[in-house]
């Protein structure tokens, strides 16, 4: 997070106001193939740029209102592929990526997605230079299968989350934070620098308040010239047994707790790994385990 910008629960969203009164180019009359108009359904309702490479981005449906859907999940977002002319007369073709939801349940107006750039991507670069109003696309119903659904109440959640991996324990924490759904709540965050740690003050309020969530920024890249008084080095750091300890107040043990990992998957294999040489068990449709995760790229 920035200095001095407010995070992201802090603002109230603006008004929605009506797609019609956009020019061409946001209201999708633009032609991709003969007799094709592109069929936006959605619009960037807000926009906050904390750093050079990454983006929060508040995507609003035409309908009104976002679709009901579990912390956890994702929502698809599409561009138009650029003019095929061998694509049949009138059709669109997209180019879509799947991005966690980290805004509540409860935040109707818009889905709040945290996004970092991919040099060279066929969709990141277009949607960092939208600004707010433009048009997009997104799926009509979240999906995935990343959330709390198999995880008993009352167990110690321990969050391992690289970058924009952070967004579905953020979605969690605001939806859950107060209702007892677990016993306490562990978020280890790796990042590469300050400026990329956009909940950080969110999720440090929080910390401070309830007694039930942890907190642990990790970065990777940080100067050593900066004055960051937190831990250097990867999520990994944490995993060992003293600085868990100090970190969540108790050992990392696997009776009584789920761990669940999203981000890099180097991170998720490592961390994977360790986790299971401690008596964690993957969790799989037909064998119930206490080790869950979800690869970001």
């Amino acid at each position: 997070m920035l200095a001095g910008s407010p995070h992201a629960a802090s603002r109230p969203l603006p008004r929605p106001t009506s797609a019609r009164s956009r020019d061409a180019r946001r209201t999708g009359r633009l032609i991709v193939t003969a007799g094709a108009e592109i069929p936006w359904n959605a619009r960037v309702l807000r926009r906050q740029d904390p750093s050079d490479h990454v983006r929060v981005l508040w995507i609003a449906p035409d309908a009104g209102t976002v679709q009901t859907f579990e912390p956890g999940q994702f929502i698809q977002v599409g561009w138009p592929k650029p003019p095929d002319p061998d694509a049949p007369p009138g059709r669109v073709r997209w180019i879509k990526r799947s991005y966690s939801i980290a805004s509540s349940p409860a935040q109707r107006m818009a889905y709040e997605l945290f996004l970092a750039v991919v040099p060279g991507g066929l969709l990141t670069p277009r949607l960092f230079h939208l600004a707010e109003g433009d048009r997009v696309w997104c799926d009509d119903v979240p999906k995935g299968h990343f959330t709390l659904e198999r995880v008993p109440p009352g167990q110690h959640v321990v969050a391992f989350a690289t970058g924009t991996g952070i967004a579905p324990f953020v979605s969690m924490l605001r939806h859950y934070r107060g209702t007892g759904r677990w016993r306490k709540l562990t978020i280890v965050w790796g990042s590469r620098a300050g400026n990329d740690l956009v909940y950080d003050a969110e999720l440090r309020a929080v910390a401070a308040a309830d007694p039930t969530v942890r907190y642990v920024p990790v970065l990777s890249r940080e100067p050593e010239s900066n004055a960051w008084p937190g831990l250097r080095g990867h999520v990994q750091v944490v995993l060992e047994e003293s600085a868990f300890t100090q970190a969540s107040g108790e050992p990392l043990v696997s009776a009584g707790t789920h761990a669940l990992l999203c981000g890099n998957p180097a991170m998720i294999e490592d961390v994977r790994a360790r986790l299971e040489a401690r008596g964690f068990l993957l969790d799989k449709i037909r064998e119930p385990g206490n080790l869950h995760f979800e690869r970001y790229w």
